[in-house]
């Protein structure tokens, strides 16, 4: 899987431009799909499979876009100031390298900082690309850039700057490539949007209209220095999510998860979030409700230009998602 992996991560597609990200993934899906399309917001959704008489519709769902920044001004000596694109973390800034839709390269530098020992607020960071003046700054005022930084492995870890959902879509891409036989209907959707508000698992999950369904996302750890109160860490398996900022599990999706991972032998943890949300969210409520849940791959360094995961996590949630789709689902 490394080198779906690092095709992936390094990908440029932040939220609300995935053409790029989708085309990639298309290239990895076609040939495993029975039916493959995209809708109006731009999600790419691969279905797999038929609903036989004891199946059900499952939305599998891993987003496609990453975190970013959008140029809200230019000042006279070509500096650009900038907001983010969903959930920035102005501590990892400084120093971090990016790159604009149009290729246009750039480094965030601050402002002089009174007290060097707080983070700099969005508003004190600024993006150089090497321009002398407004004039010759290639960037305008809605230009749209994302993280560079290569991909790294360090043979049982491995570390990217899009993990964050990268290896949620791969983990799904494998999942897809294992599953020969399922007697459920299943649609693989890569969506847009999720990090500014789920916005394209909310479109998608009403057009697929599912019985239940699974986001594929990270989570956080609790396995650093001084990190969070957190029971999940890295190389303990796949966590199982049970509650985030955002929505409750379904307690019926939990035991399915649960009892397939003890029953086919797969390390698993369980899992509390208690900020942020995934595109789960979005599924268990649309049209009158969907029983929902979410398969969650355990990263460091969340939201940074340096996401790490652990192979091994990636290789097992591989396995479960696989085991979870080619059997009838009881819940």
């Amino acid at each position: 899987m490394k080198p779906l992996i690092q095709k992936l991560t390094e990908t440029f597609s932040p939220s609300g431009y995935e053409t790029a990200i989708r085309e990639a993934i298309r290239a990895e899906v076609e040939a495993l799909a029975d039916e493959i399309r995209t809708d109006p917001l731009g999600s790419l959704i691969v279905r797999k499979g038929t609903k036989g008489k004891n199946g059900k519709r499952i939305m599998i769902a891993a987003h496609m876009d990453e975190i970013g920044l959008i140029a809200t001004h230019v000042d006279d000596n070509g500096f650009v100031r900038f907001a983010g694109i969903g959930g920035i973390r102005p501590q990892a800034l400084t120093g971090s390298r990016v790159r604009f839709v149009n290729g246009v390269p750039g480094v965030i530098g601050t402002d002089r900082l009174a007290d060097l020992t707080k983070a700099p607020a969005l508003e004190q960071c600024f993006i150089d690309v090497g321009a002398s003046s407004k004039k010759d700054c290639p960037v305008k005022v809605g230009d749209v850039c994302g993280f560079e930084r290569p991909f790294l492995d360090l043979g049982g870890r491995l570390v990217a700057k899009s993990m964050d959902d990268r290896i949620g879509c791969a983990v799904a891409i494998e999942a897809l490539r294992a599953l020969k036989e399922t007697p459920n209907e299943v649609y693989f959707v890569f969506t847009t949007q999720e990090e500014v508000g789920v916005r394209g698992a909310t479109a998608s999950a009403f057009g697929v209209d599912p019985d239940v369904g699974l986001a594929v996302d990270v989570t956080g750890t609790g396995d650093t220095p001084k990190g969070s109160k957190m029971e999940v860490g890295l190389g303990k398996g796949p966590a199982v999510k049970v509650k985030d900022a955002g929505m409750l599990a379904d307690p019926r999706v939990v035991e399915w998860m649960i009892r397939t991972a003890e029953k086919a032998k797969i390390p698993y943890q369980r899992e509390v979030l208690e900020g942020g949300s995934t595109d789960a969210r979005a599924i268990q409520l649309t049209r009158a409700g969907v029983p929902a849940g979410c398969l969650s791959i355990p990263t460091r360094y969340v939201h940074t230009p340096s996401e790490m995961v652990d192979y091994s996590d990636v290789q097992n949630a591989v396995k479960l998602l696989a085991a979870l789709l080619s059997k009838p689902v009881n819940i």
